[in-house]
């Protein structure tokens, strides 16, 4: 019987890899199959008549006909070597190098680590995972923050809310890797310090119901309601409400800050996604409105290596993931992907994104940038997989759906050390 313990690891049987392959057939293209009939019932017939003919017709009537083999299935001869057309030392220009000239990258197929995650919400409109840069998983189940260590693979428990503040809607860690800010279906948003497990402070007046999105722009902590309001919290200071944003008529359920913390990206389920501007005179004004998706908008990811390069990711009715040039708000390319997109997240590394579906298959999908081309299938869930996120390194992908919480080795090993983040509580000017 399974346990119910909370991010408990399971056990999953491997498939052996020896299984289902399939036997040796020979290459028959390689094979004379002529010659090999023609000796099974003319080759007789000429050893009846040789004695019609004389022994050095036989042989030039042998070497004509290419007869001076004894084995009947034999191969063909290899065919010659090509001929260089350029010396051995001849150097080409880096872009003239074949396509696979690297070794293409193993993707397992399998999750690395499985753990137990009972009563985690299958809602559409909530985010309920997030990975800290201090290596930490936080994950709302129900009423309680648990929290998983990726370094020692230790488990406890962050907070557990009383039945009329809760369930808990979205969770998200600031950029020191410490600090985590939990959402709350009565409208509050909670501060905490996870070290100490220390109650900070709570952010009261934002909502006016459920606050299921959370978004970290250095000391600002953005949150979006059922009720579409946006507001941007400094929370630095008593007075906490310094920004407001009116763009969304239903719930908020995909926010993002870009790298630069200059644009942020707003999904609702109200098939809109904005796109808002800090830098502009009007900052609470969206920079542009785009209402191409045709379902809710939660999946929200951008770029790392392209800026002003937004993905985005419509629900059950749209299937679509879209990408966009937030300069302009054109839109760049748009892929049906077949299914309910719930979470995208971009390869730190490699030109590559990773979509996370709902029904039918419930599966992760790694796709090339910018062809688009599936690179491989993960199909480790049994339900739709609504929460991502992404390990500090890069490399690693926790995927939670259903009662299962997956990790991933999707992304290969990283090329380099990510810079630690900056300290956000730390005294610094105020992004007007």
């Amino acid at each position: 019987m399974r346990s119910r313990c909370p991010l408990e690891k399971r056990l999953l049987q491997k498939r052996n890899s020896r299984e289902n392959l399939d036997r040796f057939i020979p290459n028959r293209s390689a094979m004379d199959f002529d010659f090999a009939h023609y000796m099974l019932t003319q080759g007789r017939k000429g050893k009846e008549n040789s004695s019609r003919y004389g022994k050095d017709y036989r042989k030039q009537l042998a070497e004509a006909m290419n007869m001076n083999r004894t084995r009947i299935l034999a191969f063909k001869n290899k065919p010659p070597p090509p001929v260089e057309l350029f010396p051995s030392n001849f150097s080409s220009f880096p872009q003239d190098k074949p396509a696979n000239s690297e070794p293409q990258r193993h993707i397992p197929q399998t999750p690395e680590t499985t753990l137990d995650a009972p009563h985690l919400i299958d809602d559409y409109y909530l985010n309920l995972l997030d990975w800290g840069s201090s290596n930490v998983i936080a994950i709302a189940l129900a009423d309680t923050v648990y929290l998983w260590d990726a370094t020692d693979h230790s488990t406890s428990e962050a907070v557990t809310f009383e039945v009329e503040m809760g369930p808990v809607t979205s969770v998200s860690w600031a950029v020191d890797g410490r600090h985590i800010a939990v959402g709350l279906d009565n409208s509050e948003v909670q501060l905490w310090d996870s070290t100490t497990k220390q109650y900070l402070r709570t952010l009261r007046g934002c909502h006016r119901s459920r606050v299921g999105s959370l978004a970290w722009n250095n000391h600002i902590l953005t949150t979006g309601g059922m009720d579409g309001r946006i507001v941007n919290n400094d929370v630095r200071i008593r007075s906490h409400m310094v920004e407001t944003y009116r763009g969304h008529e239903r719930e908020v359920c995909g926010l993002k800050w870009s790298a630069s913390g200059q644009q942020l990206a707003s999904g609702g389920n109200d098939n809109l996604l904005h796109i808002w501007d800090n830098r502009s005179v009007a900052p609470t004004q969206w920079l542009h409105r785009l209402e191409d998706h045709t379902a809710a908008v939660k999946a929200l990811a951008w770029c790392p290596f392209q800026r002003n390069l937004l993905a985005s990711g419509g629900g059950g009715n749209d299937r679509c993931i879209k990408f966009w040039n937030t300069h302009t708000g054109a839109c760049l390319n748009s892929v049906d992907t077949g299914s309910q997109v719930c979470a995208l997240l971009w390869n730190m590394n490699e030109r590559e994104l990773l979509s996370s579906h709902g029904f039918t298959q419930n599966q992760l999908a790694l796709w090339k940038y910018p062809s688009m081309v599936r690179i491989a299938e993960l199909t480790g869930h049994t339900s739709r997989v609504l929460y991502m996120a992404q390990s500090p390194n890069g490399c690693t992908v926790a995927s939670a759906a259903g009662e299962r919480l997956n990790f991933w080795n999707v992304f290969g090993d990283p090329e380099e050390v990510k810079p630690s983040p900056k300290e956000p509580f730390a005294h610094v000017n105020r992004i007007r």
